[in-house]
């Protein structure tokens, strides 16, 4: 039971269609919202915000302003996104293994 209650904690954090993918774009470098939304052509502009906040607001992914006009804001991953790196990493192979498996079975 204790191990079900850690998948569940992770999966509260990380669970959503978008979260990994905007982590493992944001693992590759600091980005501009238009930056992820351009990589990312499948979310609407509400989700990917509404996406990236809750990602800030679990400490994985940083948010900052510059004070300028237009406002440019960036988005980057924190330590605790960065201890994720080798799970996207992971996640990136076995769906690459999978989609080639399907296709041959």
């Amino acid at each position: 039971m204790a191990d079900e209650c850690t998948v569940e904690a992770a999966m509260e954090v990380l669970g959503g269609k978008w979260k990994m993918v905007i982590l493992r774009h944001l693992l590759g470098g600091t980005r501009r919202f238009g930056e992820l939304h351009r990589e990312m052509p499948g979310v609407t502009p509400r989700m990917l915000t509404r996406q990236l906040r809750e990602l800030e607001l679990d400490g994985l992914v940083r948010r900052e302003v510059y004070p300028q006009v237009p406002p440019k804001v960036e988005y980057s991953v924190t330590e605790v996104g960065e201890s994720l790196r080798d799970i996207t990493d992971r996640l990136e192979r076995w769906g690459e293994w999978y989609r080639a498996t399907a296709q041959t079975g």
